[in-house]
């Protein structure tokens, strides 16, 4: 059950409205920002679609939804809430503008949440002048209203009592918050996915496969397994009986053969670009963008709930976080908190001890990342 009241998205691209369609389905009003003026549709269409996969999850009926609000200013969305997360474009200096005008209005014991895909907090810290002791890093992925996983990092100024009253905020919407240790770019899942993807690049611009070709070898083989076991565990298992020290014996030495060029980038040029994108067109098969998202969130909802049948009926993996989270949504169905309760959970929350200054010289305490 969500220890907030009230929350605020500054930000409805596809993650922006992904985190409102997870708040509002958890029952939590939220006030949204976003200058484009087709915001709202946008973030309609994103809610059907999230609808659509809830009442998959929960057959038995859904948490009455929160209340959404369409603020006219990041002022007007911030002044009230418990959490805020951002989700603006990837630009140093729009993030700059943004936290600044999130954190001379909002109330400073709420949590900020940015959602960058690989901007440094420490980074984003230096715009916010008054508290940047609540700013952490909350990289979802997409679809945020069912993927679990929230990578959280601190900067140089977060203070740990941040990072913990992050973590228990995702954790009451659902997720499955991973704190990142170390601050670096692009943290984790997105490095993996980084090297992923520059290798994908080449295979194609050399010919070595198409688009389609090389997604069929992704899901219909590691891809697989990956879902429920991740990378370490399935080749733990592929080592035999001496498990990971065998497997490490016997294909370490192949990491030393040139068999990447993961450390090089093919020209991005218009050439590569019509090559892909004329492939993935012809292997979408005319289905709209749409069409696809409702396959893909259709598919992710069936993989949890096979998953949260498994290992005797406790779950295993994602599974067994989505089983916990369908039961934590059923409840919620039947019976709603109070917004007192809500909101005295929220301030008995607080990220931020009073008593608690910034070191002499300016700088706040570092953050245990671990």
């Amino acid at each position: 059950m969500s220890i907030i009241n009230k929350a605020a998205a500054i930000g409805g691209g596809v993650i922006g409205a992904g985190w409102v369609a997870r708040l509002l389905l958890n029952g939590i009003d939220v006030s949204i920002f976003d200058p484009d003026p087709e915001a709202s549709r946008k973030v309609s269409e994103v809610m059907k679609g999230a609808r659509r996969a809830y009442k998959q999850m929960v057959p038995g009926g859904l948490p009455k939804e929160g209340k959404l609000t369409f603020a006219k200013t990041i002022a007007e969305a911030v002044v009230d809430a418990d959490f805020i997360q951002e989700s603006v474009p990837e630009r140093l200096d729009l993030k700059h503008k943004v936290l600044a005008e999130i954190d001379a209005h909002a109330p400073a014991n709420a949590i900020v949440g940015s959602s960058t895909s690989g901007i440094k907090p420490t980074d984003m810290q230096v715009a916010m002048k008054k508290h940047p002791e609540r700013l952490v890093v909350g990289h979802p992925f997409n679809p945020v209203y069912l993927l679990p996983l929230v990578e959280i990092v601190g900067g140089d100024q977060t203070f740990p009592e941040a990072i913990e009253v992050a973590k228990e905020i995702y954790a009451s919407i659902g997720m499955k918050p991973v704190v990142i240790r170390k601050e670096i770019e692009a943290f984790v899942g997105d490095r993996l996915l980084e090297a992923a993807w520059r290798e994908a690049l080449w295979l194609i611009k050399d010919g070595i496969c198409t688009v389609e070709e090389l997604d069929d070898i992704m899901r219909y083989g590691f891809g697989l397994r990956w879902a429920q076991m991740g990378m370490f565990q399935v080749y733990r298992v592929a080592g035999g009986e001496a498990g990971m020290r065998h497997f490490m014996a016997q294909f370490g030495p192949c990491l030393k053969w040139p068999w990447t060029k993961l450390m090089d980038v093919p020209e991005f040029n218009d050439e590569l670009v019509d090559l892909i994108a004329t492939q993935s067109d012809d292997q979408a098969h005319g289905l709209s963008i749409r069409e696809l998202e409702k396959i893909r969130d259709d598919n992710l909802v069936a993989i949890m709930d096979a998953l949260s049948k498994q290992n005797k009926g406790k779950g295993w993996g994602a599974g067994a976080l989505h089983k916990d989270y369908t039961k934590q949504l059923a409840k919620l169905a039947a019976k709603k908190p109070t917004a007192s309760k809500a909101a005295e959970k929220a301030k008995a929350s607080k990220p931020v001890k009073k008593a608690e200054k910034p070191a002499k010289g300016g700088k706040a305490k570092k953050s245990k990342k671990g």
